[in-house]
């Protein structure tokens, strides 16, 4: 996974497109990028980078206008204002087809990174802000709340669809990195589950190592909690075997790892299924920075009624915690040498 962690934004400009008006409302400038702006735009983006939900994607081959336009641009051949009111074009074409498309403001970005320029699209869906009226009458104030529907993300809030479009070249693994949230309502759906990837930027997902990493990890918790509920001693070896290959390992075999885990066939036969059903390959290649971050902590719930954390060094030092197995599929976990605790 390229994790982009040197961002510098260049340029940006800002456009409106609201269901209500019959045309997108187009910026004739780019935008004015002071040092408040400046922090606003790249805490977004940095945000959206380490979103776990950031897909890798490529271009499909037939004719692409989101593809063209932002090659244009990266060439060096086009404006960003011109091109981005072409972007907010496409978009609001498609907002018009339906209407189940949020209104929203479009924020596109010229950024540099260490994988080289990017051109970004960032899908600003309003959000619903509060604020006070103030008027006299009467010679008194009369002071009430209204509600304002077009504010936007602040920097601590998720965006919903963004993409980041890269200089094309036979170099690339990938074309564009993409995140497409699906927002849900009690009324209704987004209109089409993908609009985003397959009706505005015309490409298709491709796997990274993250996801793989991700999907058999989910995998192999499910089936364990699934199949091993009554036999904590089997699954906390499950899970550490687990653990244990994915830090020390490149690539898990799927089949490998499951003749090491199971003696019994139609065990083993039933858990390579499972992680196999669940859209895992044979061979899955780790994201070693993810799994660094991902278990540097343990999170037990026990029988209901207790949550622990820990570490994942302290849960593998049997000088602080050790697991005892009572050789009836229930376990001890003993927590040793207290110092100090609080309550919280």
């Amino acid at each position: 996974m390229e994790y982009v962690n040197d961002i510098a934004i260049n340029e940006g400009i800002i456009h409106v497109l609201d269901n209500n008006g019959e045309e997108p409302l187009l910026n004739e400038r780019v935008l004015t990028i002071n040092d408040e702006i400046y922090e606003f735009l790249l805490k977004h983006v940095q945000r959206v980078f380490k979103d776990e939900e950031l897909k890798y994607a490529s271009f499909k081959q037939n004719r692409n206008v989101i593809k063209d336009l932002s090659q244009e641009y990266l060439r060096g051949e086009n404006s960003l204002l011109e091109v981005s009111k072409e972007l907010a074009n496409q978009l609001f074409s498609l907002m018009k087809s339906n209407g189940n498309i949020p209104s929203c403001d479009l924020i596109v970005v010229s950024i540099s990174t260490e994988y080289g320029p990017m051109l970004g699209i960032i899908k600003m869906d309003y959000i619903k802000n509060y604020s006070h009226k103030v008027e006299f009458k009467d010679g008194k104030f009369d002071i009430d709340i209204i509600t304002q529907l077009t504010g936007l993300p602040t920097s601590g809030e998720k965006i919903q669809k963004a993409a980041f479009i890269k200089l094309l070249n036979e170099d690339n693994e990938v074309d564009l990195m993409v995140l497409d949230k699906q927002k849900k309502t009690k009324d209704k759906e987004e209109y089409g589950s993908n609009y985003f990837i397959n009706n505005y930027l015309g490409c298709f997902l491709i796997n990274n190592e993250r996801d793989m990493t991700k999907n058999f990890l989910n995998a192999a918790e499910k089936w364990t909690r699934n199949n091993l509920s009554e036999n904590a001693d089997v699954a906390e070896k499950v899970r550490s075997t687990i653990k244990k290959r994915v830090k020390n390992g490149e690539v898990i075999d799927v089949n490998s790892i499951s003749d090491e885990l199971f003696l019994e066939p139609e065990i083993r036969d039933n858990f390579r299924g499972y992680v196999k059903e669940s859209g895992v390959e044979d061979e899955v290649k780790i994201d070693k920075e993810w799994v660094e971050k991902k278990l540097k902590r343990v999170r037990l719930k026990i029988d209901k009624d207790i949550d622990l954390y820990i570490d994942e060094e302290t849960y593998g030092d049997n000088s602080r915690f050790e697991i005892q197995r009572n050789g009836d599929g229930t376990i001890n976990m003993v927590i040793k040498f207290v110092k100090n605790y609080i309550e919280k």
